[in-house]
């Protein structure tokens, strides 16, 4: 999720080889992870059934939809298609295990329930304008308002300590309403290029600025957290703070496109570069502590 989205925001600052490397860094650590995710299948069912009941397991069919996306914009338009599918499938079978084992006070993995459901929209009404399928678009927009209720639904549970003690994902609780406003942005643009909702323009607009002010105000408190509490040694958790990072700067690309609001898609361009230096930072501290995620020894976060 991290590598990918910034390789979203590269791309949408022009930075096309940097782009491509964390492009291709981020199709290679899905691919690896994908094999895991498979051997733990075959081999270690009932730990895979375990981890399968957990919001982070979500993490995947995020980290799907976001390398989709990202794999569309270069016109790979086959693959984000079948990605499409498999973060749709791995979606509706996650779903129901982690809604019947949710626990409280959430925490900031949990909102990757709204993050994964979003991501689906998001790419969803990317591939609509490829191929010229407006029902993509249509299924796009129940995705953006069932993202945003599991939103509030994980918000009104959220443990606001987490913004002194967590680990990284805590940044999550605002990133989700980013991706929110990106997925909002999305279907407005893929709306208007295939004809849909025309009536309804003016609303997806409205929309998509507005969640894109209320991820703003995440900003603050996540911001302050870190200065009265810095946690500088590496955890793998802090990919999930890479996944908002990026986030806050692709949807605010996306949404000064819609808007024609240039000083957001200014504050894009800045934003790019603060997301591209903490994922190398974090990036560093992961070659140094070696690949931990694929050995189980932490907590599972947003790579």
């Amino acid at each position: 999720m991290g590598s990918g989205i910034v390789s979203i925001d590269l791309y949408a600052d022009h930075q096309l080889v940097l782009s491509a490397i964390m492009l291709w860094f981020a199709a290679g650590a899905w691919l690896l992870l994908a094999v895991g995710l498979g051997a733990r299948l075959a081999d270690q069912r009932d730990r895979f059934a375990r981890e399968a009941r957990s919001p982070a397991s979500l993490t995947g069919v995020a980290g799907t939809a976001v390398l989709g996306t990202r794999l569309a914009m270069q016109d790979y338009h086959v693959a984000a298609a079948a990605l499409l599918a498999v973060s749709g499938l791995g979606w509706a079978l996650l779903l129901m295990p982690v809604l019947r084992h949710w626990k409280t006070p959430t925490l900031g993995i949990s909102f990757v329930l709204c993050v994964a459901t979003e991501g689906l929209a998001v790419l969803g009404a990317t591939s609509a304008i490829t191929y010229r399928a407006g029902w993509l678009v249509s299924a796009a927009v129940p995705a953006l308002v069932l993202g945003l209720a599991f939103y509030v639904f994980t918000a009104a549970r959220f443990d606001l300590g987490e913004l002194l003690t967590g680990h990284g994902d805590h940044w999550v609780a605002g990133g989700a309403l980013a991706i929110s406003a990106l997925a909002a942005a999305k279907i407005t643009e893929a709306a208007g290029a295939l004809g849909r909702f025309s009536e309804q323009h003016q609303i997806l607009t409205d929309t998509t600025l507005v969640l894109w002010c209320l991820a703003m105000v995440w900003l603050f408190p996540l911001i302050a957290g870190e200065v009265l509490r810095p946690r500088l040694s590496y955890d793998l958790s802090r990919w999930a703070t890479v996944f908002p990072l990026g986030m806050y700067a692709a949807c605010s690309f996306a949404t000064g496109q819609v808007t024609g609001i240039t000083g957001i898609t200014g504050f894009g361009h800045v934003w790019t570069w603060v997301a591209f230096t903490v994922s190398l930072l974090v990036l560093a501290g992961l070659f140094r502590h070696g690949w931990p995620v694929l050995r189980g020894q932490h907590r599972p976060a947003a790579g």
